[in-house]
């Protein structure tokens, strides 16, 4: 041990959101000889450790959470009410902090919402939980090819604990569903009609529904793990190279400024999709596409009334005090190709966005709803990394360049059309028009260290997230895909860190 950390271990895992958790499960699960630590550079803010925020009843306490996880943004106004919304702006989301002023912005349209986590359990803390299958072509071709993608997938179900029946006894769920499949089915395949989100969900014995949380994904199999260890307010100032091998990282103890290296024979960088591509560049790691095929989802939201449904009997389900209610649940409009976007409507309370105040004569009966449409994908939308300024944990400045283009602007337009129709299906809308939200809001960063083939210079990792030409240093993250996807990408992320575990898990046998 060198004072908190130790010296060497097998794996080195650089952030504690539900990729780099995933790594550490199956590792933890197939090669449980390993030794593992785990770094995050903000603060433990939930029990157990990881755990979604939205577990904490005490409103008091989780706003407390919340703080706690928005790092040097902490103080600053966030949207917490439909009023901070409306009045638009920079504002980030409770549990959130945003780049500086100016740097969302260094040319086109930017990502004036761009923001990020800092706390045990990552976005995995403050995350919808929503999990859907990626379709048509938001899946990886050549995953799919070698028949993986859908068996990956299965396993990130089992990692983050996904449901469609959470909210089975929900009153007005049903009556919604068959209200959108009614406006949106014709045509479509049985797997892109209206249906339940899946859901990382999970009700206990006591009754009580609770949100998965990178502590869902860790398990027992990690906690019970003797060889893991998770260190907290922990900052990764640079993985260690030598002779193209990632041989481990320097770590800054954020509680006394000390430095230290922490050796490894493997070293996993799952810090999201700014951070990691930032640490990379720190490192001297730069691949041509580091950085690059940035995407994000750009977000329309409306809000309606059920209608027609004042005589609804809505039974009270013993135990389920807490923050969740159970109303009309999530629903899913899946996305296609011929309708590039992703539908989910929810019950107000598992909105990450307060769209409205409930109705307070039949409450639970106001649903938002958000249409997320898939980016064409351009090599120039990047991240610029500064060779001279720092951010506020010492690394390069991160300044964003992006740009929508003429086809991105028009599924946006018919994305704003589709969501009015939607919410007059629902029933009564409550504004004329949708709202599109600032760009970056989705949270939903992507393709910055994206996944390839083949090393043709457009991708930064191989179908195993091992970064091409820097042995045993592997990548997780939403920064890893390679597509453009209208849908959740948490799943995904996920199973492509299963991929990645197993191949360390399987290298780590041999050697």
């Amino acid at each position: 041990m060198s004072g908190r950390y130790p010296d060497a271990v097998d794996v080195a895992i650089v952030g504690s959101g539900p990729t780099g958790s995933a790594y550490a499960r199956i590792l933890s699960e197939e090669a449980p000889g390993l030794t593992i630590a785990m770094v995050e550079v903000g603060p433990t803010v939930s029990e157990p450790a990881g755990a979604h925020v939205k577990n904490i009843v005490d409103a008091d306490l989780r706003a407390a959470a919340q703080r706690s996880s928005e790092g040097p943004g902490v103080g600053e106004a966030t949207l917490n009410s439909p009023r901070a919304v409306a009045q638009g702006g920079r504002r980030a989301r409770p549990g959130t902090y945003l780049l500086p002023d100016g740097d969302f912005a260094a040319s086109g349209d930017g990502l004036p919402m761009a923001a990020m986590s800092s706390n045990v359990g990552g976005m995995g803390a403050h995350w919808t939980a929503a999990c859907p299958r990626p379709g048509a072509s938001e899946r990886i071709a050549f995953l799919d090819a070698t028949g993986e993608l859908d068996e990956l997938l299965s396993e990130g179900e089992r990692l983050l604990g996904v449901t469609t029946h959470a909210f089975d006894g929900a009153p007005f769920g049903d009556l919604l569903r068959s209200r959108l499949s009614a406006a949106v089915d014709a045509g479509r395949a049985p797997s892109a009609r209206v249906q339940r989100m899946p859901l990382a969900v999970h009700r206990r014995e006591d009754g009580r529904l609770v949100w998965s949380g990178s502590d869902v994904v860790m398990g027992d199999a990690t906690r019970d793990n003797p060889e893991f260890t998770l260190f907290d307010e922990t900052l990764a100032t640079r993985v260690i190279v030598e002779d193209g091998h990632a041989v481990g990282i320097e770590v800054r103890d954020l509680r006394t400024g000390e430095s230290h290296e922490v050796r490894a024979r493997y070293v996993v960088v799952a810090a999201d999709g700014l951070r990691t591509p930032q640490l990379l560049w720190a490192s001297g790691i730069r691949p041509d596409a580091l950085g690059r095929y940035l995407n994000d989802q750009s977000q329309v939201v409306f809000a309606a009334r059920i209608t027609g449904i004042d005589d609804v009997e809505v039974a009270e389900v013993p135990g389920t005090g807490g923050t969740l209610s159970e109303s009309s649940g999530v629903s899913w409009v899946p996305f296609t190709d011929e309708m590039p976007f992703h539908g989910q409507i929810m019950q107000l309370d598992a909105s990450p966005i307060p769209l409205a105040d409930d109705d307070p004569v039949v409450p639970g009966s106001i649903v938002g709803l958000g249409l997320f449409c898939a980016k064409d994908l351009q090599r120039d939308d990047r991240l610029e990394f500064s060779e001279e300024a720092t951010d506020s944990y010492g690394l390069p400045a991160i300044r964003v360049h992006y740009s929508l283009t003429e086809r991105d602007r028009a599924v946006i337009e018919r994305a704003k059309e589709e969501i009015v129709a939607l919410g007059r299906a629902v029933g009564q809308t409550l504004d004329d028009k949708p709202f599109q939200l600032p760009l970056g809001a989705s949270l939903h960063y992507q393709g910055t260290t994206r996944m390839g083939e083949r090393d043709d210079g457009e991708s930064v990792v191989s179908p195993t997230s091992e970064v091409w030409g820097v042995e045993g240093l592997y990548l997780g993250g939403n920064n890893v895909i390679p597509t453009s996807t209208a849908c959740n990408p948490t799943l995904t992320s996920v199973a492509l860190a299963v991929k990645g575990a197993r191949a360390i898990a399987s290298r780590a046998a041999i050697r």
